[in-house]
């Protein structure tokens, strides 16, 4: 590599890929019910980092609220996110259902402990307008070009 070149600990490098994939999650309890207190977020946090870990992902930041947590997830291309959200959900509830008993009520969260839903945004690198701009200003000859949107 160039001595110029500093790398850069967010791009990541596998065998036929360079990488920076973030991803910003966020799980919500089943109807909303506020069961998470400080003790539960601390230990679903430590599965959720051991799930992440077993898929060669990094979870990067974690913090919630009574009802809900959001993650930030750095995940290498070769995992689909909905799998990993599913393996994240899935170990997280059972665990979470095994170990405070007490705090989810079965009855009341109907065996459920997360919403079926959940929000995955992209996030990091340059603004979708900037991507645009660059893939519009390539170098490519008038004659390949072929007609322009819009006009």
């Amino acid at each position: 590599m160039s001595p110029r070149w500093e790398p850069n600990p967010d791009v990541r490098r596998g065998r036929h890929v360079i990488y920076n994939l973030h991803a910003h999650l966020v799980f919500v309890t089943r109807y909303r019910r506020g069961v998470f207190n400080d003790a539960m977020l601390t230990r679903c946090e430590e599965i959720m980092r051991k799930v992440c870990e077993d898929f060669e992902a990094d979870l990067i930041e974690f913090n919630g609220e009574e009802d809900h947590v959001h993650l930030l997830i750095h995940y290498p291309p070769k995992v689909a996110l909905s799998n990993l959200v599913n393996s994240l959900k899935g170990v997280s509830s059972r665990r979470l259902r095994q170990e405070f008993t007490g705090r989810v009520n079965r009855a009341i969260m109907h065996g459920r402990f997360w919403s079926g839903s959940y929000f995955a945004g992209s996030c990091g690198g340059a603004p979708l307008a900037v991507v645009k701009d660059y893939i519009e200003n390539q170098k490519r000859s008038e004659t390949e070009r072929g007609p322009q949107r819009g006009t």
